[in-house]
């Protein structure tokens, strides 16, 4: 990694909001599947963040997964629903990207985005 510790940080903000962006752009072409995934995103990137500046080290998006609940969701810093929020958009973005016949809609989706907006707040918020 190049740059220092706020460097990351700041670049792993910056992502999640230009993420989220992207997400909102797709759902307004109906692409439920890849907006889904770029839900995922925007708050992994924030969640790997404050990981990084807790100094908790993960090397996959099950130990970000994993470390996010031990320390934020079980300590009461982050509410059971988000953290079940994003446990869902975890298992949800791994089915859009590789199962088949898995297609996502509108009427699932969109209420996601919003919730999502809402979960990333809560992360920043622990900045």
């Amino acid at each position: 990694m190049e740059g220092t510790r706020e460097d990351y940080i700041n670049y792993r903000v910056s992502k999640s909001k230009e993420i989220f962006s992207d997400a909102e752009y797709l759902a307004s072409d109906n692409r439920w599947n890849s907006c889904v995934n770029r839900l995922y995103y925007s708050s992994y990137y924030l969640v790997s963040a404050l990981l990084y500046l807790n100094n908790i080290k993960t090397d996959t998006h099950n130990g970000v997964r994993t470390q996010f609940f031990m320390n934020f969701v079980k300590t009461g810093k982050i509410d059971t629903e988000a953290g079940k929020l994003y446990s869902n958009l975890f298992r949800w973005r791994q089915e859009s990207d590789y199962a088949d016949f898995k297609d996502f809609d509108q009427e699932t989706v969109e209420p996601l985005i919003e919730e999502t907006r809402i979960l990333n707040q809560k992360v920043l918020d622990l900045f």
